[in-house]
C-alpha cells in the first residue's frame, strides 16, 4: 500500500513539473546573458552570449552604456553571441546589459565591470621572501603532533587485536 501511495505522488509530481517546463522556458526567452570577461578595461573586447532562439532572428541585438549597440549572430541550438568594443569614454564601474529578440527585452544588471587601466592582476600567490622561522616551527610542531598521534593510533590497535589473539 505504501509503495502504490509513493508511486502515485512520484507520478503526480512528475507530471506537473513536465507540464510547467515548456511555460517556464517560453517565458525565459531570451535568457542567460553571459558577459566574458567580467572585469573588463576600457577599449576591451567584451563577448556576450545569450541563451533563447528568440535571438536568432534577424535584428536581435545587445545594448549598454558602455558600449555600442551590437548585432547578435545565431551560434546553433538556441545560443546568440556578440563581440563589441568597451568605449575608452566608458564609466569605470558595473554596467547593465540589455538584450532586444523577437520583441523581448531582458536586462541583467551589473553584468559586467569597466576598469580605469589594465586588468588587475597581483603576485599569483608568489612571494619572493619564503618562509620565515615562525612558519617553520608552526609546521615542524604539526608534523611531529600527526607522527606522535599516528604511532598512538597504531600501537593501541595492535595491543587491542593482540588482546583477542588475532
Amino acid at each position: 500500500m505504501r509503495t502504490t501511495r509513493a508511486l502515485a505522488v512520484a507520478v503526480t509530481a512528475g507530471a506537473v513539473v513536465g507540464l510547467a517546463a515548456p511555460t517556464a522556458s517560453a517565458w525565459a526567452d531570451p535568457s542567460n546573458i553571459v558577459a566574458m570577461p567580467s572585469v573588463i578595461p576600457r577599449g576591451g573586447q567584451l563577448t556576450v552570449t545569450v541563451d533563447g532562439k528568440s535571438c536568432q532572428a534577424v535584428g536581435s541585438k545587445i545594448t549598454s552604456d558602455a558600449f555600442p549597440d551590437t548585432h547578435l549572430k545565431h551560434m546553433g541550438s538556441g545560443t546568440a553571441s556578440a563581440n563589441t568594443t568597451i568605449y575608452q569614454h566608458a564609466t569605470p564601474g558595473a554596467h547593465s546589459i540589455t538584450v532586444h529578440c523577437g520583441g523581448k527585452t531582458l536586462t541583467k544588471p551589473d553584468a559586467f565591470t569597466v576598469i580605469h587601466g589594465g586588468v588587475r592582476g597581483g603576485l599569483g600567490g608568489s612571494s619572493d621572501t619564503g618562509a620565515t622561522s615562525t612558519d617553520m616551527a608552526i609546521g615542524g610542531v604539526l608534523v611531529a603532533a600527526a607522527v606522535v598521534g599516528g604511532g598512538v593510533f597504531w600501537m593501541r590497535r595492535r595491543a587491542e587485536n593482540a588482546g583477542r589473539g588475532i
